[in-house]
């Protein structure tokens, strides 16, 4: 069975440690260039004063440049996500948003830098936002790409 976006999206709701962490997938467009993920601060994902838990800020922006990045680059691709970090800008509340891009050209230009096994880290930036539209974090996460090594014959040999 082929992956889809829209299987994509509806698995990793389902999936135990998004769903049980108010984590809620959107949508991957069907170009796998961007994604939606909601968080809905509930009594599970809610820190001692009531608001958002960063960890669970930071949960919701953990795979989504990577498995964006993969799947437009394909199988010939190590992708990794590395490293991420949030600045916490003001209490988050109700349901958070996250979007997260990757245009075409950008992934072509990954292919490029990591074609013959170069190591490729590259960061990328999204905003988490309230209901309101108010920035509530600031998420950068570092991911790397790496094109697969062949093995021919002739090496193996």
């Amino acid at each position: 069975m082929r992956i889809t976006p829209r299987r994509l999206a509806i698995g990793m709701s389902l999936w135990a440690p998004n769903l049980w962490s108010g984590i809620r997938i959107r949508r991957f467009a069907d170009d796998w260039t961007s994604a939606t993920v909601e968080l809905h601060v509930n009594p599970i994902t809610r820190n001692y004063v009531g608001t958002a838990f960063g960890g669970s800020m930071s949960a919701m922006t953990d795979p989504y440049y990577f498995m964006l990045i993969m799947h437009q680059l394909g199988r010939d691709y190590v992708v990794w996500d590395t490293r991420g970090e949030i600045e916490l800008v003001k209490p988050g509340r109700g349901v958070l948003t996250a979007h997260f891009e990757v245009p075409k050209a950008k992934a072509e230009e990954l292919r490029e830098r990591a074609r013959g096994g170069a190591k490729v880290l590259e960061w990328f930036e999204t905003e988490i936002t309230d209901r309101d539209g108010d920035i509530v974090a600031r998420v950068r996460r570092e991911v790397y790409v790496r094109e697969k090594q062949r093995v021919t014959e002739a090496a193996a040999e």
